[in-house]
């Protein structure tokens, strides 16, 4: 693969060591920017903003021109491939999001599918891709199978997963096509990004931790092969990054069992047992603490570095180990940017 110098992200994401890590940040285009809350409040509701591409795009491109990250991730939502399936979609205001759920034996037969209402998060990327500076890679990305199911059966999100995992126990067969129709939808939407300029894609898992280890063989392992293995087939040298969340010691088979190019890691795993758990030389993507960038001060810089020379023997790109939350202060986010600028101690 040839990677532009210009891009640092795109370069640890093909296998190169930097020193300072490039970074970006999970949820880094949202409520924490007041730029971000004026446009929310002009155009409606989450939906209609994601839906509107100039608004999305708009999004999107805030942070960089705030914080200069490495990296700019698509704005968008993980529950728009079960919306383009045929699920109603809303999200209420301090709930979150809301499907009508999959409760019939029929499940997805009694679905009509709208692919259209995915055509404007491709012109978002157009836009994006065609405004981003040069040094800058566009991440796309897609929730994993098992994680946008949970929200297909359910109709929401849940503490425990409990009702999907009950219809994946209970239920196999039925269960597997809805897995198989996520992750069929989620190739070509991927595959469609990059045809519109993303440079990496990520597959955010954020419930597989869910698991017990044989169903996260099943649910979560054997799904994400499938969809790493077809967009390689269609898109060779397009990195992908893995993120399971709350995977702990089933870390190291997700990594060495999927083909992912790269692997995120939560906030509750030790880099440094991660370091010596994961494939020789795969790029590891995180893992501080969203509630640390909201402390600040010396507790984030004691956890940043910490971070750092755990992660120094690889390829490292610097990230939250999950999204970055609402109430926090943008000054703490200048902070940890400077931090990063710093060489390793």
């Amino acid at each position: 693969m040839t990677v532009p110098t210009d891009k640092p992200l795109l370069a640890v994401l093909s296998g190169e060591r930097r020193d300072p890590p490039p970074f970006w940040l999970m949820r880094q285009a949202g409520r924490y920017l007041p730029e971000y809350r004026e446009l929310r409040a002009m155009k409606g509701g989450f939906l209609d903003l994601v839906q509107d591409s100039e608004a999305a795009a708009d999004v999107t491109l805030q942070p960089i021109r705030r914080f200069g990250m490495a990296g700019a991730i698509l704005f968008s939502d993980i529950l728009t491939v079960p919306h383009a399936l045929g699920q109603d979609l809303r999200f209420v205001a301090g709930e979150g999001p809301r499907l009508t759920p999959i409760l019939s034996e029929h499940g997805l037969d009694e679905l009509t599918p709208d692919l259209t209402l995915l055509d404007p998060i491709y012109e978002t990327v157009r836009l994006v891709a065609g405004a981003l500076p040069d040094e800058t890679t566009f991440l796309g990305f897609a929730g994993g199978p098992w994680t946008v199911a949970t929200y297909m059966v359910a109709g929401q999100g849940s503490r425990d997963q409990a009702e999907t995992r009950r219809l994946a126990y209970g239920d196999a067969e039925r269960f597997g096509a809805i897995i198989d129709a996520i992750a069929a939808l989620t190739i070509d939407y991927l595959s469609a990004q990059i045809d519109a300029g993303v440079d990496a894609v990520q597959l955010f898992d954020s419930w597989a931790g869910s698991l017990p280890p044989a169903q996260f063989e099943r649910w979560v392992i054997a799904p994400t092969a499938g969809i790493v293995a077809a967009l390689k087939q269609r898109h060779p040298d397009t990195p992908v990054i893995g993120f399971p969340k709350g995977a702990g010691g089933k870390l190291g088979p997700y990594a060495r069992e999927t083909g992912i190019d790269a692997i995120g890691l939560d906030e509750t795993v030790d880099p440094a047992w991660a370091h010596g758990a994961l494939p020789e030389g795969m790029p590891a993507q995180g893992n501080l603490d969203p509630l640390a960038l909201i402390a600040g001060g010396e507790e984030l810089r004691a956890a940043v570095a910490d971070i750092r020379r755990a992660l120094a023997g690889r390829p490292h790109i610097f990230n939250l180990g999950h999204g970055i939350l609402p109430d926090t202060p943008i000054a703490h986010v200048e902070a940890l940017r400077d931090m990063l600028a710093e060489p390793l101690q």
